[in-house]
């Protein structure tokens, strides 16, 4: 939980003689349900973004919480997200390419072998995979027998709901607060969007009010450090960094200052790598077992930025990296520039690593928490 959510006990109130002589009323006290309902919030704020946080029974004096400082600066207070509406907007538009070809095949007349004949083609070619492709056909015509379907166009909601039904094992939020610091290691090949992800996935914790350390553990990729701490400094956090240093070494150091600085999360970059640079791959579990050493406990997360570009390839990199590091989450970027969107539904069939966030441009807001049934229906509309 974030010490800034906390609560400050009220002051003392010494009774005066007018008072004591008064009649007491009792103040109102908040339900157990809605005491319960606040502090799952607090614990999982990623959980449910598309709501506030649950309403509690104001007490007598204070209606809302106090912000306490964080040890070294003043921690920012959470700010609103954007619209999820106009997420949605964005991501139908991010993903009109993978869906269009898909959409195409529901304009016919009639439901026949000759329609889930396409559909399985638009499937493959959007990278969905043959495993994910056969489940969905087979799902999708169950569906289309139990609600007797004579429509195509009401075939497509039908694939809507069992696109959503695979996907809904990779919907998991990302919990900040049970550790302190929570500490995320970011992996992924160079190109993916890595570094980038780290400043929005920045933007986002800062925006929830948690405190960052960056880590500039990529001292493989000239300028990486750079890039990172321009991240750094638009966030307005800090960052640990060594010129030519020692990967673990910078994790090492991170991790232990972030500990010492009351740090609620600490970011590592890790180095961009291919799955087949097997040195490299060593070093990352280097860097993963110097990172428990720094904190027993940790690394707490380990995510993966994949490129949806990719497409195949990239289960190819989720597979890799999971037997390497035990992945806890992935990050898709780049949605919005490829044919391929469906690489999703076969990372749900063959690797349920959960997909903690998706992203479809280049701004900070771009990046958003994965929602199965937005994500079914954008492709889909």
């Amino acid at each position: 939980m974030f010490s800034f959510f906390k609560k400050k006990p009220p002051a003392p109130v010494v009774p005066t003689p007018e008072a004591a002589a008064a009649p007491a009323s009792a103040p109102p006290v908040p339900s157990a349900e809605a005491t319960e309902a606040k502090r799952s919030w607090l614990r999982n704020p990623f959980a449910n973004k598309a709501s506030a946080a649950p309403a509690v029974e104001p007490a007598p004096e204070a209606s809302t919480l106090p912000v306490a400082a964080s040890p070294l600066t003043s921690a920012p207070e959470p700010t609103a997200k954007p619209e999820r509406q106009g997420w949605m907007d964005k991501l139908k538009a991010g993903l009109r390419k993978t869906g269009s070809s898909i959409a195409t095949v529901f304009t016919g007349t009639k439901i026949d072998e000759a329609l889930y004949e396409e559909l399985e083609e638009a499937l493959l070619l959007a990278d969905t995979g043959v495993k994910a492709t056969q489940w969905l056909l087979d799902d999708l015509k169950r569906r289309v027998k139990d609600s007797k379907t004579t429509d195509p166009a009401a075939v497509k909601a039908l694939l809507a709901d069992a696109l959503t039904e695979l996907l809904t094992p990779l919907e998991k939020p990302l919990v900040i607060g049970q550790h302190t610091p929570t500490v995320i290691m970011v992996a992924g090949v160079n190109g993916a969007g890595k570094t980038t992800s780290i400043g929005k996935l920045t933007k986002h914790l800062a925006l929830e009010g948690a405190s960052v350390l960056l880590a500039a553990a990529d001292t493989f990729r000239a300028a990486a450090r750079e890039q990172l701490g321009v991240w750094a400094d638009r966030n307005l956090v800090e960052i640990v960094s060594q010129e030519g240093g020692d990967p673990a070494a910078v994790s090492f150091d991170a991790v232990t200052a972030g500990k010492a600085r009351g740090k609620d999360v600490v970011l590592v970059d890790t180095a961009g790598r291919l799955p087949t640079q097997l040195h490299l791959m060593e070093e990352l579990k280097k860097i993963k077992r110097v990172v428990t050493k720094a904190d027993g406990t940790a690394p707490h997360e380990v995510l993966l930025v994949i490129d949806g570009n990719t497409g195949q390839n990239a289960l190819a990199q989720v597979r890799a990296f999971d037997d390497a590091l035990q992945l806890t989450g992935l990050i898709v970027t780049k949605l919005d520039g490829t044919a391929k969107g469906g690489v999703l539904a076969a990372i749900a069939q063959e690797r349920p690593v959960p997909v903690y966030f998706i992203g479809v441009g280049e701004k900070l807001e771009d990046l958003e928490t994965f929602n199965a049934r937005e994500f079914a229906q954008a492709l889909l509309s």
